[in-house]
């Protein structure tokens, strides 16, 4: 089963980057659409936030249990089935009658990302071998799954204002289609194993418990607040179940998440980068499409438009940031990438209640995807240096919970201090000053991503590998990173 999925490789990394594009535009593309949807279904105000928020919740909370599975019944299959689900749910939210069962589909699409979106990326590194081809094949992978966000906005605008919002939902159909049409054609089915290793029961639902609450509490804070008992009340149960799962998987010998795999350098720095990074990004993200809509009195087409130079600058980036970390290693773009990121976002932090697209975004807008750019490939390739083909989905849940879980704790907190900030005035002039602060802020925790990668990550790849599942303490966590 752990065998590379050598089939036909470049079929193999354009199924992934096609099934991670549709699950990088389902966190995007709804947002646009919320007014129509709650025209349509009837959604009361309080509501109509789950939409986005199930998505986040499910996705996060499912993503190391779905990585773990990939290693355990197959790269392959997972990608299938949890495509298959995605596809299904989609079709179901588009074809929805009432609010409750658009909820339960972006549910069911969070469920069926969590299973497939480890897969894409553990399909590309058993695929490809340790350097330059897989530098390339990841620097794709990372472009394409930030131009899907990315192009959420712009989607989600054109579709519901020329086609109506179910197209937004639909539109999954055919991308879904043609990624399992790939996956048939170019990846191999892996061969059963002699003996199936067990999937964890105990830390699957320690993990997704103590994850799924994190999430929850944080998006809930729009409701309740920082300060609300319940508030902390989730937020602590969640701390309890995370606590739990990193002693039960330091006594198991069938763990959802390894954690001497935390003892190399490249993996755990990646993670935290990679959560302060995508911390800024989403939040400054929907930062930006608020001031242009709520402050320049931008459309919904004309703000998604807005962002195709913020699109282009980051595929630039991306570009560079690949042939740079294939001659070299992903710190010699990490670190300047996090620099430049900060310095486009500390620019944005200067927009005015009386500015417009070209004095105020278009020139961020450059930076910051610039920025970007060089960041996301170089994470990708540093949180799975070394990781052992039999270990690779359970390398990929780990980033991409960690990515999850930043933006929607990032997105949350900075949204807080923004309103804050704003207090209850509608007045452009105080509702930039919030956005001005969020960016801000943003700006600082890109400053902190490069900050780790400075202090954390090796200057060279001659780190020793992390320790092997056979290494006889593959879960201690003793010493330090060294």
């Amino acid at each position: 089963m752990y065998r590379n999925l050598r089939g036909r490789p470049g079929v193999v990394l354009a199924a992934a980057a096609v099934a991670q594009f549709v699950v990088a535009l389902d966190l995007a593309v709804v947002n646009v659409a919320l007014p129509a949807m709650r025209t349509a279904l009837g959604f009361a105000p309080l509501d109509l936030s789950w939409v986005v928020h199930v998505y986040a919740l499910t996705l996060g909370g499912f993503l190391l249990l779905g990585g773990r599975a990939c290693d355990v019944y197959g790269q392959r299959r997972m990608f299938v089935l949890g495509l298959a689900v995605f596809g299904v749910c989609s079709l179901a939210g588009g074809l929805a009658q009432a609010p409750w069962h658009l909820i339960a589909a972006r549910a069911g699409q969070g469920v069926g990302a969590a299973a497939a979106t480890p897969a894409t990326l553990a399909m590309i590194t058993t695929t490809f071998t340790e350097g330059p081809r897989r530098v390339r094949a990841l620097g794709v992978w990372s472009g394409v799954n930030a131009a899907g966000g990315a192009l959420g906005v712009l989607a989600g605008g054109l579709l519901t204002e020329y086609a109506g919002w179910r197209w937004v939902m639909l539109i999954n159909l055919p991308v879904v289609a043609v990624a399992l049409a790939l996956v048939v054609a170019g990846v191999p089915a892996e061969a059963r194993p002699a003996r199936r290793e067990r999937l964890d029961v105990l830390g699957a639902f320690l993990a997704t418990g103590g994850v799924g609450l994190l999430v929850f509490g944080v998006v809930r804070t729009d409701a309740n607040g920082w300060d609300s008992p319940a508030t902390w009340a989730i937020l602590i149960a969640a701390a309890v179940l995370l606590a739990a799962f990193v002693v039960a998987e330091s006594r198991s010998s069938a763990s959802l998440l390894r954690l001497g795999l935390l003892r190399s350098r490249w993996v755990a720095g990646a993670n935290v980068l990679v959560f302060f990074s995508t911390a800024g990004q989403f939040a400054a993200f929907y930062f930006v499409s608020l001031y242009m809509q709520q402050v320049l009195g931008m459309s919904a087409a004309a703000t998604g438009a807005a962002f195709l130079p913020f699109s282009a600058s980051l595929i630039v980036g991306s570009v560079v940031a690949t042939r740079v970390t294939a001659a070299r290693t992903p710190r010699a773009c990490l670190v300047p990438g996090a620099l430049l990121a900060a310095t486009g976002l500390a620019w944005f932090a200067f927009i005015s209640p009386d500015g417009g697209f070209l004095t105020d975004v278009l020139g961020p807008c450059v930076v910051t995807g610039t920025g970007v750019g060089l960041v996301i490939a170089p994470i990708v390739t540093a949180a799975t240096t070394g990781v052992a083909p039999r270990e690779a989905g359970m390398a990929s849940g780990l980033m991409n919970s960690s990515r999850q879980l930043g933006g929607c704790i990032g997105l949350a907190a900075l949204a807080t201090l923004a309103a804050h900030r704003t207090g209850t005035s509608t007045d452009p002039a105080a509702v930039d000053d919030g956005y001005a602060l969020g960016l801000a802020v943003a700006a600082a925790l890109f400053v902190i991503a490069a900050v780790v990668a400075i202090g954390v990550l090796p200057r060279s790849r001659a780190e020793p590998p992390a320790p092997r599942p056979d290494a006889p303490t593959e879960n201690r966590l003793e010493g330090t990173l060294s």
